[in-house]
């Protein structure tokens, strides 16, 4: 465990943050106060921003996750190809 008061935390942020990636807890402090501490991420974070934060509002109930219906999933409907679609966008154009 280390210690860092904010100027130099400020001017050094990088270092600490990768120590803190690391696995070490830095405290900070603040005139001889320790006011926050900078510690690695939980075990069952996701390693991914929006990954982690859609786990975090799900751990706290903001958000539930959709679920699948009983059985397969869901034939994909046709699909038109290239073509028709692009001709097709091209008279809806032309009638404006």
């Amino acid at each position: 465990m280390r210690t860092v008061g904010l100027k130099v935390l400020k001017n050094k942020l990088a270092e600490y943050v990768r120590l803190a990636a690391s696995g070490e807890v830095i405290l900070i402090s603040d005139r001889d106060r320790v006011v926050a501490e900078l510690v690695p991420p939980a075990p069952h974070r996701a390693p991914r921003v929006p990954d982690a934060m859609l786990a975090e509002a799900v751990r706290q109930g903001l958000v539930t996750p959709g679920v699948l219906p009983p059985g397969p999933p869901p034939e994909p409907g046709p699909v038109a190809p290239l073509d028709e679609i692009l001709s097709e966008l091209e008279e809806d154009r032309a009638e404006r």
